[in-house]
Parts: C-alpha cells; sequence; structure tokens
C-alpha cells in the first residue's frame, strides 16, 4: 500500500485527536467543516470532505477503538487536492470494503468514501495502530 506524501505540496495542514467515542465523530465533523471554512473551500468540496472525515471517523470508532487511545483527524491542503487522514490505535483491522444489502444499515462507508475520492489507502502509523486515507480533488 503506498503512503502519501503531505508534504510534497501541503501549503496548510491541520489535525486534532478526538475521544474514541460515536459523539465525538460529530465533533470531528463539526471542526472539519470550520477548518475547511477558514481555509475558504467552497461548500460543494466541503461538504464531501466532511461526508469523507466522518465515515473515516466513524470507522475508527466502530472498527479501531482501543481502551485508551484517541483517534486523529488531519487535513491537509495540497495544489487541486486535500488529503484527509484518520488514525486510530488498531492495526490488527484493516479496513475492508463490504457490500451492504439494500435493508443493512452500516457497511457503505468506505464504498461512498471511494466514490468521492481520486484515490484511498492505507498505512501501518507509529508507534501503534494505522492511518485510513482519502485524497480529494477540489473543483
Amino acid at each position: 500500500m503506498t503512503t502519501p506524501d503531505p508534504q510534497q505540496h501541503a501549503t496548510r495542514q491541520w489535525k486534532m485527536q478526538f475521544t474514541s467515542t460515536p459523539r465525538c465523530v460529530r465533533l470531528a465533523r463539526s471542526q472539519v467543516g470550520k477548518v475547511l471554512r477558514d481555509w475558504d473551500y467552497g461548500e460543494e468540496d466541503i461538504d464531501r470532505m466532511v461526508l469523507v472525515s466522518s465515515e473515516l471517523a466513524t470507522n475508527a470508532v466502530r472498527h479501531g477503538h482501543k481502551r485508551g487511545h484517541l483517534f486523529e483527524v488531519r487535513l491537509t491542503h495540497e495544489d487541486t487536492s486535500c488529503l484527509v487522514e484518520v488514525s486510530d490505535a488498531a492495526d490488527s483491522r484493516l479496513p475492508q470494503r463490504t457490500e451492504a444489502r439494500e435493508e443493512d444499515e452500516h457497511g457503505r462507508g468506505l464504498q461512498l468514501v471511494e466514490a468521492l475520492a481520486k484515490e484511498t489507502g492505507h498505512h501501518p502509523r507509529s508507534p501503534i495502530g494505522k492511518t485510513v486515507w482519502a485524497r480529494l480533488a477540489l473543483t
């Protein structure tokens, strides 16, 4: 799996850690929207990046929770895109895309992320855990 190099074209970067609870996913979503508005992103780009951040943060809480550890959301503005990264403490639970049935309430998050992003991936995080990322083109 390739690791994105956010420093290659980065002009702005933001990151914040959150308690690994569903309530903090909402807080992460709110903070991402605020930062992107401060960076003067358009509403369409903000909506897509907030949705991707929310899906990745939800997966970090649901599947990457490790007692006593936080999850982290990082945004990196690049020339024509924005890199969204969400890190958690569970390195053994790699993201797996599932095929949700129509009646299923869960299981579509990674499909949605892949549909909105121009590329996605994951890599190990030091000292523990993993980072799941998505690079979204700016409109």
